[in-house]
C-alpha cells in the first residue's frame, strides 16, 4: 500500500524540478489524487492548471500522462516539458497506437473522464471507452476490435468486460492486458485482509481511481468498508460493535497518512 512507483517517480521528479528552477512549473491537473500532496509541492512552486493555454515556461506531465497533441501544442509553443508519465501508462498509449495501426479500433475498459484514459485515447483514433456492462452497445457490430484496459482497474472486472464483448460475436479480437502488475498485487493483499477482518478501511483521495478500486474489492467481500482520506474523516459509528479492523491505502496515498491513521486507531477507545 502507499506510493507505488509511478506515483514516487512522478514526484521526485517534480521536487527535483523545483529546486533546481527555484520558481514557478506548471502542472497540468494535480500531480497525484492526493490533497496534502497537492498543497505541499503548490508551496514548493508547482501551479496546478486546468488549461493548457495557461502553461507558461515549464510543464510537468503528471503520471497519468497526456495526449500526444496536447504535448506538442504546447512544445510548439517553446513550452519546456518535464514528463512524469508512468511507465506502465506509457505502454498503454504505446499498445493503443499500435493496435489502431494494425487495423482495430481500440477499446479501452476504463472511466472516459479519468485522465489517464483521456491520454491513452489521443494515441489513437476514434477510441471507445466503456466502464460497465450497459455501456456495451457504444461498440460496433462488425470490424475488429483491440482492446486494453485503464491500468488500475482489477483483472478480475477486464475479464468479465472481455468475456460480455467476446459474447457479442465480434469476428476479430485482439486483447492486450494493461493492468499495472503492481496495482493488481495490491488489490489480491487488500481483498485477503478484508476477508480477516470485522471492518476495513481504505484510504486516499476521493478522486484516485485505484483508491476507488481498492473500496470496491473491499465492499465485495461483505465487510462493512469506509474510503477515507485520513483520519479526520474517521467517525466512532465506523467501529462500533467491531473488534478486528483492517486498514490498506491507494497509490498516491502518502506513508505518513496510513502511519498517523493506524496510530489513531490502535488508540481509539469507543466512548472515550
Amino acid at each position: 500500500m502507499g506510493f507505488c512507483r509511478g506515483v514516487e517517480h512522478a514526484i521526485e521528479m517534480a521536487e527535483k524540478a523545483l529546486a533546481q528552477r527555484g520558481g514557478e512549473i506548471f502542472c497540468l491537473g494535480e500531480i497525484i489524487h492526493n490533497r496534502q500532496v497537492v498543497e505541499r509541492l503548490a508551496r514548493q512552486g508547482l501551479k496546478v492548471i486546468a488549461d493548457p493555454g495557461q502553461a507558461r515556461q515549464t510543464v510537468l506531465v503528471r503520471s497519468h500522462g497526456e495526449p500526444p497533441q496536447v504535448v506538442e501544442r504546447l512544445r510548439a509553443r517553446g513550452v519546456r516539458i518535464i514528463d512524469a508519465t508512468c511507465v506502465l501508462v506509457k505502454r498503454a498509449q504505446r499498445v493503443a497506437a499500435a493496435l489502431a495501426k494494425e487495423g482495430y479500433r481500440v477499446v479501452v475498459v476504463g472511466e472516459e473522464t479519468h485522465p489517464e484514459v483521456r491520454a491513452v485515447c489521443g494515441c489513437a483514433p476514434d477510441v471507445i471507452c466503456v466502464d460497465s456492462p450497459e455501456e456495451l452497445d457504444r461498440l460496433p457490430r462488425r470490424g475488429k476490435l483491440g482492446i486494453i484496459c485503464q491500468t488500475t482497474h482489477s483483472v478480475e472486472y477486464f475479464g468479465e468486460m472481455v468475456g460480455r464483448i467476446v459474447a457479442r460475436g465480434h469476428s476479430e479480437i485482439k486483447i492486450v492486458n494493461t493492468v499495472c502488475g503492481e496495482v493488481r498485487a495490491r488489490q489480491h493483499a487488500a481483498v485477503e485482509v478484508a476477508r480477516r477482518v470485522d471492518v476495513m478501511f481504505v484510504l486516499g483521495g476521493r478522486q484516485s481511481a485505484n483508491t476507488r478500486e481498492l473500496a470496491r474489492l473491499c465492499a465485495e467481500q461483505q465487510v462493512p468498508t469506509h474510503h477515507l482520506e485520513n483520519w479526520e474523516d474517521f467517525r466512532a459509528e465506523m467501529v462500533a460493535g467491531k473488534k478486528v479492523a483492517g486498514v490498506t491505502a491507494g497509490a498516491s496515498t502518502p506513508e505518513w497518512i496510513v502511519e498517523d491513521f493506524v496510530k489513531n486507531l490502535r488508540a481509539f477507545e469507543p466512548g472515550g
